[in-house]
């Protein structure tokens, strides 16, 4: 069921927004080569208790850490370890936080040092994605709107898009309906309605679109070890456009 958000409501995820883009923005500074993915969850358990919220995903369905560090091959929920950061890695930082009884939720990839071209060009399009499906979040559009948007940006760089995982809805749980596919399948979706809050995720991957999921549970990899990328915002359908919630300023 599809839960629609107040201007109240969203104005209460917007400050569970910004304590997710602050921890994002002192992750990012942290990210260097010598610097375990441990010691950048470290950081972000930190700062969240700072501002007074709480993780969303430490603890979640058994989930160890605060944060998710997913390097190279990895496309999502790697679990922040000794892993020690190098030239030419990169990283994606997925993170959600608990602030006043409402969900935030935003994802970057940073580069560690010099990284290839081809990986440069990976994560400058997988960002684009992010915000070619954005532009679609209008009152009146249909949620697969968002998800052509997505794929097309994508596909047509060459990459292929993660199909097992997805965006979702978001409020006062992490995944709410309806599900944000980066892809399109049969059917429309649902019509996008002011109120509407979206954690949109475009995961895309420099070779093939299969992936699995590694012994721990958690950390899904690309099956021909090539690497992928993962930007994230939750956004608010408002009458006015899109409205995202997880940004500085």
């Amino acid at each position: 069921m599809i839960s629609l958000k107040s201007k109240r409501e969203i104005e209460l995820m917007r400050d569970a927004g910004r304590v997710v883009a602050e921890v994002l923005a002192e992750l990012r500074l942290h990210c260097r080569a010598g610097v375990t993915t441990r010691e950048l969850d470290r950081v972000a358990e930190a700062k969240t208790a700072k501002a007074g919220a709480k993780p969303l995903f430490k603890g979640y369905r058994g989930f160890p850490r605060a944060l998710c560090t997913s390097v190279n091959q990895q496309v999502v929920h790697g679990i922040p370890g000794d892993y020690v950061l190098k030239d030419g890695d990169i990283v994606s930082m997925d993170f959600g936080a608990l602030y006043k009884g409402y969900c935030g939720d935003a994802a970057i990839t940073v580069p560690i040092g010099a990284i290839s071209l081809p990986v440069a060009n990976l994560l400058r399009v997988t960002e684009e994605c992010l915000y070619r499906g954005i532009e679609q979040m209008v009152v009146g559009n249909h949620l697969v709107d968002v998800s052509r948007a997505i794929q097309l940006h994508g596909e047509s760089h060459g990459y292929s898009m993660v199909r097992d995982l997805g965006g979702h809805g978001i409020g006062r749980k992490m995944h709410e309906d309806p599900m944000v596919l980066n892809y399109v399948t049969d059917g429309r979706g649902p019509k996008l309605k002011s109120g509407l809050v979206l954690a949109v995720e475009p995961m895309v991957n420099a070779g093939a679109e299969d992936t699995y999921t590694l012994s721990d549970g958690w950390t899904v990899v690309t099956k021909d070890r090539k690497p992928s990328a993962h930007f994230e915002h939750t956004v608010a359908v408002t009458e006015n456009g899109p409205d995202i919630l997880t940004k500085l300023g």
